[in-house]
C-alpha cells in the first residue's frame, strides 16, 4: 500500500521545484563564480594568487555548515532555516556584487558559503518527507535535473555576462531567483508532523567549535596545498596539525555528549556509512576531471574557454536526460545493480579518457563525457534514496548533511590530487626533455 506523503497536502513534485529552485541558484554561482576570477582580480586591483580567496572562503564556509545543517534544521525547523539560507544567500549576493574591494569581497562570500551551504542537505530532507518511499528516486530525479542543469548553463552564462556587461553581475543574477525561492518555499513547503525541535540551551558549542575548526582548516589545506608546495610550507603543516587536533577532539567529544551537533551514531547504519564512502568516491571521481579537462583541451588543444565550456556541456546534457529515467526504476531493480552498473560506466569513460592525445578530436574528446554523464546518473540516484531512505525521519537532515559533505569532500582530495599529480609530472617530462 502507498504510504502518504508526510509533509502536506501540496503536490510533491511542486514542493521538488520550489526547493530544486534555492540549490540550482547555488550551483549556478559556484560555476560563474569561477569563470569570472581572472576580471575580478583585475578590477579589484589584486593578483591572480590572492584572488583564489575568493573561491576558497566559499568553500571553506559551506563546508562547514554541511555536516551540521540538520542540527540546525532541529533547532529553528526546516522550512524556517531553508528561508533564512535562502535569504542569507540572496543578500550577501547583493553585497558581493556593490564590493569595494577584495577582502570586502571575501568577507560576503563567507556569508553566502554559509547560506548555500546548507541549501542542499535541507532541500534533499524537505523531499524525502515530501515523496513517499516508492517514488523517492523520482523526486531526487526532478531535483537532480535542475541541480545538473545549473553547471551546464554557468561557464556559458558567466562568460557572456563578464563579456558584456560586469562581473558584479554573475552575484546580481542571483537576487531574482532568491526571491522567487523564497515566495516557492514559503507557499509551498511545511515542517512534517513528526518534526520536532530541540531546545537552544542544548546548544553544542564545543562541538561545533572544534568541527567549524577542523574542516575550515583541512579545506583551506585542499586548496591551497598545490601551490603552497604541500608539507615545505610552515603554515601547510601548521594547519594539518590544526586539522588532525581539532577533528580528533571533535570525535571524542561527540561521542560522549548527550545533544551533539553531529548524529556520528548514523554511521552505525550500513547503508548509510556505504553510500557516504560511495558519494566520497563520486565526488572525487567527478570533480577531479572536471578540473583536469578544461586545463587539458584550453593548454594542450588551444580550445578557447567558450569551446571548452562545449565540450564540457553534453556531459550534463546526458545526465539531465537520463536522470528521470533512472528514478522511475529505483525500487523497481535492484539498487545494488544500478550502482554497479553506473561504476561500470564511470570507469568506461575514465579509461577512454586517460588516452586523449593531441590528436584527439573535439567529439573524441566529447564521447567519454557523454558517456560518463549516463553513469553518474546511475549513482546519484540510488546511493541517495538507499542510503536515505531508511533512516529514522528525525535523521535525515543529518544524513543530507553527511552525503553533501562527503561528496564535497571527495571533490576537494580529487582535485587536490590531480593537480599536484599534473604538476608533478610536468616538471617531471620539463627536466627529462629539457
Amino acid at each position: 500500500m502507498t504510504s502518504p506523503s508526510v509533509q502536506n497536502k501540496t503536490n510533491p513534485f511542486i514542493i521538488a521545484l520550489s526547493v530544486m529552485l534555492g540549490t540550482f541558484m547555488e550551483v549556478l554561482d559556484t560555476t560563474v563564480a569561477n569563470v569570472a576570477l581572472p576580471h575580478i582580480a583585475g578590477a579589484l586591483s589584486a593578483g591572480i594568487d590572492e584572488s583564489t580567496w575568493i573561491l576558497t572562503s566559499y568553500l571553506v564556509s559551506n563546508a562547514i555548515i554541511l555536516p551540521v545543517s540538520g542540527w540546525f534544521s532541529s533547532l529553528i525547523g526546516r522550512k524556517r532555516f531553508l528561508l533564512i539560507c535562502i535569504f542569507l544567500f540572496a543578500v550577501s549576493s547583493a553585497l558581493c556584487g556593490f564590493a569595494p574591494s577584495l577582502p570586502m569581497l571575501v568577507f560576503f562570500r563567507v556569508l553566502q558559503g554559509i547560506g548555500g551551504g546548507a541549501l542542499q542537505p535541507v532541500s534533499q530532507a524537505i523531499l524525502f518527507d515530501a515523496f513517499p518511499r516508492e517514488k523517492q528516486g523520482m523526486g531526487m530525479a526532478i531535483y537532480g535535473m535542475g541541480v545538473v542543469f545549473a553547471p551546464i548553463i554557468g561557464p556559458t552564462l558567466g562568460g557572456w555576462i563578464t563579456d558584456n556587461f560586469s562581473w558584479r553581475w554573475i552575484f546580481f543574477i542571483n537576487i531574482p531567483i532568491g526571491v522567487l525561492s523564497l515566495f516557492l518555499v514559503q507557499t509551498f513547503v511545511e515542517d512534517p508532523p513528526h518534526f520536532k525541535k530541540s531546545l537552544f540551551k542544548n546548544v553544542d558549542y564545543i562541538g561545533l567549535g572544534l568541527l567549524a575548526t577542523g574542516l575550515g582548516a583541512l579545506q583551506i589545506i585542499l586548496d591551497k596545498g598545490e601551490r603552497e608546495a604541500w608539507f615545505d610550507s610552515s603554515w601547510i603543516i601548521t594547519l594539518s596539525f590544526v586539522t588532525v587536533f581539532a577533528l580528533l577532539l571533535f570525535l571524542i567529544w561527540e561521542l560522549k555528549n548527550k545533544n551533539p551537533v553531529l548524529q556520528l551514531r548514523l554511521f552505525k547504519d550500513r547503508n548509510l556509512t556505504s553510500g557516504v564512502l560511495l558519494m566520497f568516491v563520486l565526488g572525487f571521481v567527478l570533480y577531479s576531471s572536471l578540473a583536469l579537462l578544461p586545463i587539458y583541451v584550453q593548454t594542450l588543444m588551444g580550445y578557447s574557454a567558450m569551446q571548452s565550456g562545449l565540450v564540457l556541456t553534453p556531459g550534463g546534457i546526458s545526465v539531465l536526460l537520463i536522470m528521470p529515467f533512472v528514478g522511475r526504476f529505483v525500487g523497481i531493480i535492484d539498487t545494488r545493480l544500478m550502482v554497479t552498473l553506473g561504476l561500470f560506466i564511470t570507469a568506461t569513460s575514465l579509461f577512454q579518457m586517460s588516452h586523449f592525445n593531441l590528436n584527439a578530436d573535439f567529439w573524441t574528446i566529447t564521447w567519454p563525457r557523454i558517456i560518463q554523464g549516463f553513469g553518474l546518473a546511475f549513482l546519484f540516484i540510488p546511493i541517495n534514496v538507499v542510503s536515505l531512505s531508511y533512516l529514522p525521519k528525525d535523521q535525515i537532515g543529518n544524513g543530507t548533511g553527511l552525503m553533501n559533505l562527503m561528496r564535497n569532500l571527495g571533490g576537494s582530495f580529487g582535485i587536490a590530487v590531480v593537480t599536484t599529480l599534473l604538476a608533478r609530472r610536468s616538471q617531471y617530462h620539463q627536466m627529462t626533455l629539457g
